[in-house]
């Protein structure tokens, strides 16, 4: 989806259309930027960014606080979409995901034709704009899908994939990041063309045990299949303070609701959690973590609030200011264990 928290609001906000839009927190606090409209994104204005700066980039953008209920509701209307034309649709988060139609409910013998007819869906039936990369891996359609947003269909056939690729920077491949890429740069590569002359072994050599693996992508060869349904791990969340909190009281409150939107997300996906984890950054931004683990699962809130206040007595909260608190819960249920029945009482908490 292109800039997609930032079209909803458009979406839902006609008198924000064609206007800057930013998404995230106020600009006059520590909140950092979720989205923003293309709009704002020509004045510099980026993901993950402190507001501050986005507004002196970009003083006349209108600021918005995150609606999620309204982007999760957006993120299910598209995937049914996905759904009509195949199951084999695998979330890579709210806005993105890749489809295997190499067989699919409509008979459609060509992907570019399921891309364009879906694309047009979510235009006519949700009033928002995706861009859609057409490849025979999930590395290459997901390169083309960057390419030309917004609004953007790009399709590469296999036998185009190694001039497709030849003149991207070495930092387009999947899992290359800053530190990695100055590894290869270092070599004197700098585009994937030049990657693939390698040998895997060398690349191993200087970039450790992903090498052969990105050396793989960078010939074209991407063997990960289109996964549709992944077992979650964890569900959690997490508090950025607009300033400092001192109050124990106060915290208190935060993880409450911290632990009811955990609990719910863990009934959403149908998987008790044994193990609550409690994390907290101090006004230095030095972070620790605390935790505890039942002997069976659970998603009861009231459980998951008494062992977190427990774990928040365990810190120095009451002492020191905190800037950040989470509360995640891990160790979840999986398909091949057997479920054990909670008893009415706790135990001995931590």
């Amino acid at each position: 989806m292109d800039a997609f928290y930032a079209s909803v609001e458009q979406r839902d906000h006609p008198e924000w259309r064609n206007n800057p839009v930013i998404v995230g927190g106020s600009p006059d606090s520590r909140g950092v930027v979720c989205a923003a409209s293309y709009e704002a994104r020509a004045f510099g204005v980026r993901s993950a960014m402190p507001a501050s700066k986005a507004r002196r980039l970009c003083p006349h953008a209108v600021f918005v606080r995150p609606r999620f209920d309204a982007y999760v509701d957006a993120s299910r209307a598209i995937r049914t979409i996905f759904r009509d034309y195949t199951d084999l649709v695998e979330p890579l988060s709210l806005d993105e995901a890749y489809l295997d139609v190499t067989t699919n409910t409509k008979r459609l013998p060509f992907a570019t034709t399921i891309a364009v007819e879906i694309k047009d869906r979510i235009k006519k039936e949700l009033s928002l704009t995706a861009s859609a990369g057409v490849g025979p891996s999930k590395f290459i359609a997901k390169l083309a899908s960057d390419l030309r947003k917004p609004d953007g269909l790009v399709v590469v056939k296999p036998h185009q994939v190694t001039k497709f690729l030849e003149p991207l920077p070495v930092e387009r491949l999947w899992g290359v990041g800053p530190a990695t890429a100055g590894k290869i740069r270092a070599l004197g590569v700098s585009t994937i063309g030049e990657v693939a002359q390698l040998s895997a072994a060398h690349l191993e050599r200087v970039i450790g045990s992903m090498g052969p693996f990105i050396h793989k992508l960078a010939t074209g060869d991407d063997p990960r299949p289109v996964v549709s349904e992944r077992v979650p791990r964890s569900r959690g969340a997490e508090r950025t303070f607009p300033a400092d909190i001192v109050e124990i009281d106060k915290l208190m409150a935060v993880c409450e609701q911290l632990v009811h939107e955990v609990a719910e997300s863990l009934k959403e996906c149908a998987r008790p959690g044994r193990t609550v984890t409690l994390k907290v950054r101090y006004d230095d931004f030095s972070t620790i973590s605390r935790s505890y683990t039942f002997l069976q699962h659970t998603w009861d809130e009231n459980v998951l609030f008494d062992v977190t206040a427990a774990l928040l007595d365990k810190t120095d909260a009451k002492k020191r200011p905190v800037r950040l608190i989470g509360v995640s819960v891990s160790n979840l249920l999986q398909d091949h264990f057997p479920l054990q029945l909670e008893f009415p009482f706790v135990g001995n908490l931590p």
